[in-house]
């Protein structure tokens, strides 16, 4: 007995150094990362500098005298994020609302095996449908010369982000307790009234939650984008040609070398550093809505 005892109290040990170690490992990645990014960006900040780096309007990395602005590509990410999200939320929200609230049990696992399978296909399979379908129809129906541009863009986002939007609003939803729509439904109130002014501000923390797991995709995505946005280092507009922030650094690092390749580097550091303070803001607005 006392044997058993003691190999309990000795795997109980080692799983929580295992556990710790799991813990922390988390972490630990993100400190290596952001190590990584910094010792390898800011030589070629330090050398451009950060005003003609940040604020600069033309990137032309192999001309005989190069330029290293970055701002078109700070400034299509940032319309492309806030396109996608301007879209895609009402419209997975709304979805989120029909699974959980108006459709059967039926029609909602159906619906919800269809939001499953569309968070499980690859990037490249969204650009690629988005350049034989999407680009031939936005040229067409805006009679453009090229259909590869910011709005085509904002259309395979808009699309890539609904299954982080839908499941994660749909489980919030859930998870308001069914005495406030009886409380509600009995204060005389309809079904639909129900919805959106009892059970969606109620689920108001989970939604948000939904728009940053959805902003975190939109601006943190390359392949998809590349091959609908045009890649071309414009200034942005919505009917235009344009490269994203990852496009730029996944469209050069192969070839690059000496500056061109520390200033694809900086264009990382850049995009995590804009990405993680969107994420501290975002999570500081959820965590005040649930104080």
């Amino acid at each position: 007995m006392h044997k058993i005892k003691k190999a309990t109290n000795v795997f109980e040990k080692i799983m929580n150094v295992a556990f710790i170690f799991c813990g922390f490992s988390a972490a630990v990645f993100v400190i290596l990362i952001t190590g990584f990014l910094i010792a390898s960006g800011m030589p070629a900040i330090n050398e451009i500098g950060i005003i003609d780096f940040m604020f600069g309007t033309e990137w032309a990395s192999t001309a005989a005298t190069p330029s290293y602005g970055i701002l078109p590509f700070i400034l299509t990410s940032v319309y492309g994020c806030i396109g996608a999200i301007i879209i895609g939320v009402p419209l997975g929200l709304m979805c989120a609302i029909f699974i959980a609230k108006m459709a059967n049990d039926k029609i909602s696992n159906a619906v919800r095996s269809a939001v499953d399978l569309l968070s499980g296909i690859p990037s490249v399979v969204y650009g690629l449908i988005g350049m034989i379908i999407i680009v031939p129809i936005v040229r067409e129906v805006f009679n453009l010369p090229d259909g590869a541009n910011l709005f085509s863009a904002i259309i395979v986002l808009t699309v890539m982000i609904l299954p982080s939007v839908i499941s994660v609003s749909e489980t919030a939803i859930r998870a308001v307790p069914k005495e406030y729509e009886e409380a509600s439904l009995a204060l005389g109130a309809t079904k639909t009234e129900t919805v959106f002014k009892v059970v969606v501000p109620a689920a108001k923390s989970g939604i948000l939650t939904s728009v940053v797991l959805g902003i975190g995709r939109s601006i943190g995505e390359a392949m998809a984008v590349m091959m609908v946005s045009g890649n071309v280092a414009n200034m942005p507009g919505l009917f235009k040609s344009v490269r994203f922030l990852t496009t730029a650094v996944a469209s050069e690092m192969s070839y690059s070398s000496g500056l061109q390749r520390q200033a694809l580097f900086s264009i990382a550091l850049v995009l995590f550093v804009f990405i993680m303070i969107i994420n501290i803001v975002l999570n500081l607005i959820v965590k005040k809505d649930k104080v």
